[in-house]
């Protein structure tokens, strides 16, 4: 275990909209995800997979992305600021895309998620910033979908965390499962 990033931002938003404020804290629930946030829940709450089997286990309590990824799309002309792709926290100092499956992360002083996999970014994010969506979906040189809009996770112990706080990284027992569209 060991301390490599900080958590840049915390959202939360009770409504099913794209972007979520900024807030001074947010309090994750084991089990549940988010206090307070639409997406919280013991089974899927986002509306397309409702849609599909509103009985699935929600493996999208938490959305995490990294704050590294806001200055990449910086260089390609689009400004996108914590909260706005929709993600819970905002981290820095941790390659989140590179975690396997099932990676533990402590943070602040008590709340530990457990990392389930990619998000699956959708066209929204075209209506947010047109363009954007080719910017974190893409065929890579090897022919895969390349996905870059942060992670999800499920919180397994609660606690309040906010700005500042230290986030722990504990990578599960080889062998690694790369992450995949959850």
């Amino acid at each position: 275990m060991s301390d490599l990033g900080t958590v840049v931002a915390v959202c939360r938003d009770g409504g099913h909209r794209f972007s979520k404020p900024v807030i001074p804290s947010i309090t994750l629930l084991a089990g549940l995800g988010v206090e307070g946030d639409a997406h919280a829940g013991v089974t899927v709450q986002h509306r397309s997979r409702v849609a599909v089997d509103p009985t699935q286990p929600n493996l999208r309590q938490v959305h995490l992305i990294h704050e590294e990824l806001f200055e990449e799309l910086a260089r390609d002309g689009f400004r996108v600021d914590p909260g706005q792709l929709g993600e819970n926290v905002t981290t820095r100092g941790i390659d989140l895309l590179g975690l396997p499956r099932h990676t533990i992360l402590r943070l602040g002083a008590d709340a530990v998620v457990e990392v389930t996999g990619l998000r699956n970014p959708c066209a929204q994010i075209n209506v947010f910033q047109p363009g954007l969506l080719k910017q974190v979906a893409y065929l890579g040189a090897d022919g895969r979908l390349v996905r870059k809009s942060g992670i999800m996770a499920i919180v397994r112990h609660g606690g309040r965390i906010e700005a500042g706080d230290p986030i722990q990284v504990e990578p599960p027992p080889p062998p690694h499962l790369p992450l995949e569209r959850v």
